[in-house]
């Protein structure tokens, strides 16, 4: 699996699983997370043709036609439902290595701990990206980013979400779901990755919205569309002068042998410089 951490992804692309056409035209795109849908993507009847096409493809040189800095994964079904556990069945007993999976509808600990323990191996290096969807999963949302150190993203499903909440799909609503996933992320120091924009064709909005959720502690955005990528890479990739300022404020903090120091008129201590390197980080990309 390369190098790049789950967490540093910023624009999460979804592809139909049963569309192997559609898998280089995603990679050019430049998102740095492909995901092969095998859930809301694929109709039910399709799924085990579908499951079929990606063990195929995850068994052979997948990473062909992806840039150096990009990952690309999978989704599967629900463990509660029959595909999902046949999902399961087929990942481990194939022995394929994507670079994460994706688990949808988690609502506890336990459905992280079932894939870390099912996929071993040569399997244990694929990262785990948890789909919070429902009230039972954000009340478990805390638990959840704990679960496993395989657990590197947690994932806001709004849509699924709102609908369970009796809620509006709108920003108001879905704040203390979105408030309630930060803390949770940043508790277990994993990635958090906003729900879809379903309005495709509105790249301002999109930017609108990226902006909002960047300053809540997000770390990326979910796309449905590959014209949304470049809106969601722009939103998420530190500008040069952010680059500049969090290196030298790290410089300053290490000039000071890691004690407090005065920086622009203010006071630099460890937990500010944090959020710094995470913007070096990000500029590595």
């Amino acid at each position: 699996m390369p190098v790049l951490d789950l967490a540093h992804c910023r624009a999460f692309l979804f592809t139909p699983g049963n569309r192997p056409e559609r898998f280089a035209k995603a990679a050019a795109t430049g998102a740095d997370a492909l995901i092969l849908d095998l859930e809301d993507a694929v109709a039910p009847q399709a799924k085990d043709a579908a499951r079929a096409i990606l063990i195929d493809h995850f068994r052979g040189d997948f990473r062909a036609g992806l840039g150096p800095r990009q990952l690309k994964g999978l989704r599967v079904n629900n463990l509660h439902t029959g595909a999902g556990l046949r999902d399961l069945e087929a990942l481990a007993s194939s022995g394929v290595v994507p670079d994460f999976v994706m688990i949808p509808k988690v609502e506890s600990a336990l459905e992280i701990r079932l894939y870390a323990r099912h996929l071993e191996g040569a399997q244990a290096a694929i990262g785990l990206v948890c789909l919070i969807e429902s009230a039972r999963g954000l009340e478990a949302a805390m638990e959840i980013a704990h679960a496993d150190p395989r657990l590197r993203v947690l994932v806001l499903g709004g849509v699924d979400l709102a609908a369970d909440l009796r809620a509006e799909l709108a920003w108001e609503p879905l704040l203390y779901a979105r408030s309630r996933l930060v803390q949770a992320a940043a508790s277990a120091g994993i990635g958090l990755v906003d729900l879809p924009h379903l309005a495709f064709d509105d790249a301002a909005d999109l930017a609108a919205v990226c902006r909002r959720v960047k300053a809540l502690g997000f770390t990326g955005k979910l796309a449905i569309h590959p014209r949304q990528v470049p809106p969601i890479l722009e939103a998420f990739t530190p500008t040069a002068a952010e680059v500049e300022r969090a290196a030298r404020m790290v410089a300053a903090l290490e000039q000071a042998g890691g004690n407090a120091v005065e920086f622009e008129g203010k006071m630099l201590e460890i937990p500010i410089v944090k959020a710094a390197r995470r913007v070096l980080a990000l500029a590595q990309r």
